[in-house]
């Protein structure tokens, strides 16, 4: 009798189920999901550009601001800036939402 050998990824069990991401898995989905972000906040304001004004061009348009703005920290010899600020709209949490069935479908 011949076993043959399906080219399965190694974290994918048939009998146990969905093992850990790896690290690889990890930083590409990262990567995935802020250029969805990013790519979504931007189609998000070019459609909301066209559109009469109304509320599906405020749908569009709105975004929230998350994070903190940035703070200027001076010591003697050293001047430093933090801040994070990340701004969301309705398209960008579309596209983040893709890029998570996309990521489901593609690696689980």
């Amino acid at each position: 009798m011949v076993k043959l050998k399906l080219d399965t990824p190694d974290y994918f069990d048939p009998g146990q189920g969905v093992k850990d991401l790896k690290g690889r898995e990890i930083t590409f989905l990262i990567i995935a999901l802020v250029l969805g972000a990013v790519v979504g906040g931007l189609v998000g304001e070019i459609i909301g550009s066209f559109l009469p004004e109304g509320a599906v061009k405020t749908l569009f348009e709105k975004s929230v601001d998350i994070g903190f703005k940035p703070t200027t920290v001076e010591l003697y010899t050293i001047c430093f800036t933090i801040g994070l600020l990340v701004k969301i709209n309705f398209v960008s949490i579309l596209f983040i939402i893709l890029v998570v069935i996309y990521f489901r479908w593609w690696f689980m």
